[in-house]
């Protein structure tokens, strides 16, 4: 499936005390037709008596994905869509394969030409990859050193060694890679479980972290009614969206509680994998605006390394973690389709917000959608 080397490590000095493998992506043509056939002989669910579709020819996503929806996008995934040209723009990265911990990592790292320029870690999403960030890249380079791993059981940070990967030992795995990059001081943004990774660092605090800047502060009413005191008509509004979201999110449940279930559904269907991945489609009630080829190219990737399991169980091993308060430096971009953090109980959880903007558009998949303006909220948040 892919392709790596040993690294000249003379010729990478920053890579101080990490032994790094230069790493091609390079899906194997046996396993594209695999999946091309697998495509051709999709055994679609039965239609629901009602129509799928709303009188706008929207979707219908009120019950799951819609199968009129998935018909449309496996014909395009048969027909129309182009794994190589998705596989060359990934490589257009430096990407590397390290163990930390036992655990292969792959990561992507990008040096500004600026050598003053501020390391960055970049975390993705669920159900994302560092793919999420292949447009962002060029809005930050000009300022940033970019690291950006793959949570380990994920596309090629595998095999997972054990499945104990929660938020904080990756947090400290990160750590570990920046300091083996040879970074000394750095800062993380995140969305989504990327955004959680880097609330932890800024709780671990370790010595030259700049703070987090991510896309979401997972906080919510603890039930003492003072706290509603603070509430504008914007958090109101943001705190009916999540009601909304806690009706369409069954896929965190299953995930937090039967990871190896779902997985075995999701490894041997990559239509089951699509309609899985609803929150490409579905997260902004309708909102999102990403391309077939965007979605599709996320899904094609869990598809070839087999990642269901290793992202379900990201879920897993979250189940139990305890509410923390954050004292690290910290900033938020709300984004008007995305889950909007709510002020007030934000700031209860975490009693360093240095940074809180706001943006007119954009949902949960943010640095794919309107990458230059998450690029300047970036930008503002480390200057």
């Amino acid at each position: 499936m892919t392709s790596n080397s040993t690294a000249n490590q003379s010729q990478n000095p920053t890579h101080a005390d990490l032994t790094l493998r230069p790493f091609t992506v390079a899906v194997a043509q046996t396993e594209i037709d695999d999946l091309a056939d697998r495509l051709a002989r999709t055994r679609f669910a039965a239609e629901p008596a009602t129509s799928t579709h709303a009188q706008d020819g929207a979707h219908d996503w009120s019950a799951g994905a819609p199968v009129s929806y998935l018909r449309e996008m496996v014909a395009h995934w048969r027909d129309a869509f182009d794994w190589r040209a998705q596989e060359a723009r990934m490589n257009e990265l430096p990407q590397f394969l390290t163990e930390i911990d036992g655990q292969t990592i792959h990561l992507v790292h990008v040096r500004s030409a600026n050598e003053d320029a501020t390391p960055l870690l970049l975390l993705h999403s669920y159900p994302g990859s560092f793919v999420d960030f292949l447009d962002l890249v060029p809005e930050l380079t000009s300022d940033f050193h970019l690291v950006i791993p793959t949570i380990p059981g994920v596309g090629f940070s595998q095999p997972l060694t054990d499945g104990a990967w929660d938020a904080p030992r990756i947090a400290r795995t990160w750590d570990r890679l920046m300091r083996g990059l040879g970074y000394t001081s750095y800062g993380a943004h995140g969305s989504d479980h990327g955004a959680l990774v880097s609330r932890e660092l800024a709780m671990l605090a370790p010595e030259g972290f700049l703070g987090a800047h991510v896309l979401q502060l997972f906080s919510f009413p603890s039930g003492d009614p003072a706290e509603f005191e603070k509430m504008t008509p914007s958090d109101y509004a943001a705190l009916e969206f999540a009601g909304w979201f806690q009706t369409v999110n069954g896929f965190a449940a299953m995930n937090a509680s039967r990871p190896q279930t779902i997985a075995a559904a999701l490894s041997d269907s990559p239509v089951g994998q699509l309609a899985y991945d609803e929150l490409f489609e579905n997260f902004g009630n309708g909102t999102a605006t990403l391309t077939r080829d965007q979605v599709l190219t996320h899904v094609s990737l869990y598809w070839f390394t087999n990642s269901s399991a290793g992202a379900a169980r990201v879920y897993h091993a979250d189940r139990d973690l305890e509410a923390r308060v954050n004292e690290g430096r910290i900033g938020v971009a709300v984004f008007a389709d995305d889950f909007r953090s709510m002020r007030p109980f934000a700031e209860r959880d975490n009693t360093d917000i240095v940074s809180w903007t706001e943006h007119p558009a954009g949902g949960h998949y943010a640095s794919m959608e309107v990458p230059a303006e998450l690029a300047a909220a970036i930008r503002g948040f480390y200057s």
